[in-house]
């Protein structure tokens, strides 16, 4: 009889076994970690413009020490535009490290790191079009609520050297995203983000950014943008004019 229960134990736990494998295979892009692969700041750098001198605090590289997520932006780090940049809903920007090699190919001249979208954290697995605006991880020290995702601006075409990179950039549809930093706290590379609190509706980052460069909004997406938690109000606000 013990026989009979260990071999149909066995024969149970290899069918699951099976399924759990199979399971993973098709949904490969579901159950990515997110991990942190580099932290970086920057130095402030004076920038040509148009005639004009300008600053700017685009040119991020990696560092090797914790960054400190403080409630309105990443210690020591430089923002210069404070209109577009830092805050308490934009303290910190990921960028996804798995689309490094697409931008590579298009341009294999630059002297490619991280931190090269101005990026605080460089982070494998973001997944735009899963990740839900107002979900709240622990990273780190620190807990953390997804965003809005980064618009880009004529400095990253001076970081790239061609303006052209703004609208491939939005074409490409990868924007990163920024977050709200619910707990301050340190974060270095190798910590994962841990899920703690789904968010208050099902708008993606990818979703986010459609309804952002859209000339006709979608009314679904409006209605879960001013209803989610990770929407600036002065955006909520500004979105109501189109329901």
């Amino acid at each position: 009889k013990f026989l009979k229960i260990a071999s149909d134990f066995r024969r149970i736990f290899s069918e699951n076994l099976k399924r759990f494998i199979a399971f993973c295979k098709s949904n490969n892009n579901r159950i990515q970690v997110m991990k942190i692969m580099s932290t970086n700041i920057a130095e402030p750098t004076r920038i040509n413009w148009r005639g004009r001198s300008v600053w700017t605090g685009i040119y991020k590289k990696p560092v090797t020490h914790p960054l400190f997520l403080g409630m309105e932006g990443v210690q020591s780090d430089a923002v210069v535009d404070t209109k577009h940049h830092g805050g308490i809903y934009m303290a910190c920007y990921l960028f996804g490290s798995d689309y490094y090699d697409d931008w590579k190919e298009k341009y294999p001249h630059l002297e490619w790191n991280w931190g090269m979208f101005g990026e605080n954290l460089t982070v494998s697995g973001l997944r735009e079009t899963e990740i839900e605006m107002g979900t709240t991880y622990s990273v780190g020290t620190a807990v953390v609520q997804i965003t809005e995702p980064r618009q880009p601006c004529y400095k990253l075409g001076i970081r790239f050297g061609s303006q052209q990179v703004i609208p491939e950039f939005l074409k490409y549809g990868h924007p990163g995203t920024y977050l709200k930093i619910v707990e301050e706290g340190h974060v270095t590379v190798g910590d994962t983000f841990q899920l703690l609190e789904k968010a208050n509706n099902s708008l993606t980052v990818a979703q986010f950014n459609t309804l952002v460069n859209q000339k006709e909004k979608d009314r679904d997406l409006l209605q879960l943008a001013i209803e989610n938690d990770g929407v600036k109000p002065k955006n909520k606000k500004k979105w109501m004019k189109y329901v």
